[in-house]
């Protein structure tokens, strides 16, 4: 069996490389259009799946090949907050977090010959109030420009978090718990290294 990563995200691949379990990793590329009237729970889980059938069609030809994909929104009451755009953007996705919970989303999929298999792993995030000196000090570290909701818990924007009920590393892309889990169902184990 040969497991690969369907992600090009530095997060995700460093979350996996902690469970000691050998991979790959493939770039690929689906449409993250919204459909229509979809729901953020039905969203998230296309496309992990998505993520999934692509990576596993660039490597059927390997008859071990497991791919597992990720994808992680950020849910404010119903709206989803994507990567802002801009500064402007940015700032209001802070602004509108500022003070209160909100929902991030991780589905991951796992895509084998035989079957797919997709989860989904819900975090509360709770925000302490921020200053407007503040969202204008975090938008000059560079790190919301590639973040859904407009910051990373892992990094300097982990300062806004005042409590998370849920999985921490599922907030930050990738839920270890739930993957090693449905992982070692297929056989797929820990290796020291």
């Amino acid at each position: 069996m040969t497991l690969y990563l369907a992600s090009t995200s530095p997060r995700r691949r460093e979350l996996l490389a902690q469970t000691d379990i050998k991979f790959s990793t493939l770039d690929v590329a689906v449409d993250e259009s919204l459909r229509g009237k979809e729901l953020p729970t039905a969203y998230v889980e296309r496309l992990a799946k998505e993520k999934a059938e692509a990576g596993f069609k660039s490597v059927q030809d390997d008859e071990g090949a497991i791919v597992l994909a990720a994808d992680t929104i950020v849910v404010l009451e119903e709206d989803i907050l994507g990567k802002p755009s801009d500064q402007s953007q940015a700032g209001q996705m802070l602004r509108a977090l500022s003070g209160r919970s909100h929902t991030v989303m991780t589905a991951f999929a796992i895509k084998t010959k035989e079957q797919i298999r997709v989860q989904r792993v819900n975090t509360t995030v709770f925000f302490r109030s921020i200053t407007s000196k503040e969202i204008d000090w975090y938008w000059h570290t560079g790190e919301q420009q590639d973040k859904a909701g407009g910051y990373g818990i892992q990094s300097k924007g982990g300062v806004f978090v005042s409590a998370i009920s849920g999985s921490y590393s599922a907030v930050v892309g990738l839920p270890l718990a739930e993957v090693v889990t449905a992982l070692q169902s297929l056989g797929v184990f820990p290796e020291p290294a």
